[in-house]
């Protein structure tokens, strides 16, 4: 599946403008990503940006997709690894649960990049 994107800066309409407001006071201008495929009559996906207006193109493609992977991984932190498990009390405690969580994950990422490596005995 192919698709087209379409880029264009925005103000979004509807917002009250805290830190994005410009000098003037009027509302920063943001990026509207949108995805076309190619068999659709319109675009079926969204996204608003505030990187800046020099960001190339294809950046703001790639990390408007990206977020399927963050997604993904932070499911896979909750319930595969217990992310949400933590029941403690202390700063200290819930930090190192986070900590073991987040080395089992890089540990399960780096097996995934190379599946065929031999186990260790």
């Amino acid at each position: 599946m192919s698709s087209k994107f379409v880029l264009l800066r925005i103000r979004v309409a509807g917002r009250r403008p805290r830190l994005a407001m410009a000098d003037d006071g009027t509302i920063g201008l943001t990026w509207l990503i949108a995805q076309w495929p190619d068999d659709e009559a319109e675009p079926v996906k969204y996204w608003l940006s505030n990187l800046p207006d020099d960001t190339h193109p294809a950046t703001l493609v790639r990390l408007a997709k990206i977020r399927w992977r963050i997604e993904h991984d932070y499911r896979e932190l909750k319930t595969g690894l217990g992310l949400d498990h933590f029941e403690g009390r202390s700063f200290t405690g819930w930090h190192r649960h986070v900590t073991l969580v987040t080395a089992a994950h890089l540990f399960i990422t780096t097996l995934r990049q190379d599946p065929k490596a031999d186990a260790p005995a």
